[in-house]
């Protein structure tokens, strides 16, 4: 393909969207205007449905496919990273030496990283009840436990940072979220329908399947950034090449 012909192409696709934007725009309701028909229906079904997080409700009930296609695309960036960071031939590991680190570091460290990491929990846990949820609550999780990595040095963070644990971990809970939502067609619903009691409204339990979707996001964001950490870290600190740099 030439590339004026490439050049064409491209501006027949600008152009087309941009008439979609337009239109878009133009049917859009006035500016400060009170009518959010989409907005009323959704804090309705919220509610209906016992979960006091409307944006929860959203995320994992009334568009939880687009919510799968997230998490999916989440997964395949790690699993590229994976391949491409991954130790070649000519490179091979060198056990880097304990860094030393000031007092007040490393007590703030330490001190900060399980309250960092109680709190990704706590936002996971409750992310049908207030704001937050699983990919909020998982970001901070992973990221807290790297505080050791401050505080200590990377040898302790590789102690409780087992890569492969997490990259399991990580299937594990994208699987979990496809299982659930196959439980609604084996219960003659719709893919990832609420199939559940929906509870008691503004409790731990309430909300159906969302607070288990929920959790399998959390998870899965979780593994996935540690692992990822995980590899640009191996690259920065210990992978190193034949020749020694």
């Amino acid at each position: 393909m030439s590339r004026r012909v490439r050049l064409w192409l491209l501006a027949v696709g600008g152009a087309g969207l941009a008439t979609l934007f337009v239109a878009a725009a133009l049917d859009l309701p006035a500016f400060g205007g009170d009518r959010h028909p989409y907005g009323a229906r959704a804090v309705h079904a919220s509610l209906a449905r016992h979960t006091a997080n409307v944006i929860a409700s959203v995320n994992f009930d009334q568009r939880a496919f687009d919510t799968l296609g997230e998490m999916t695309i989440l997964f395949a960036a790690v699993i590229g990273c994976v391949i491409l960071l991954r130790q070649t031939r000519d490179e091979h590991r060198d056990r880097p030496a304990p860094e030393k680190v000031s007092r007040p570091v490393r007590r703030h460290a330490l001190l900060v990283l399980p309250v960092a990491l109680l709190t990704g929990l706590y936002v996971i846990a409750h992310g049908q009840l207030s704001p937050g949820g699983g990919f909020q609550g998982g970001v901070v999780a992973a990221t807290s436990l790297h505080l050791l990595y401050l505080g200590a040095d990377y040898r302790a963070l590789e102690r409780v940072r087992p890569v492969g644990l997490y990259e399991t971990g990580d299937a594990i809970a994208t699987s979990a979220y496809v299982v659930t939502g196959l439980a609604g067609l084996i219960g003659g619903t719709a893919f990832l329908a609420n199939t559940l009691p929906y509870g008691t409204f503004n409790t731990l339990s309430s909300g159906g399947t969302v607070p288990l979707l929920n959790a399998a996001v959390g998870m899965e964001v979780a593994c996935a950034v540690v692992v990822l950490l995980a590899r640009f870290l191996d690259q920065a600190v210990e992978i190193e090449e034949g020749n020694g740099k």
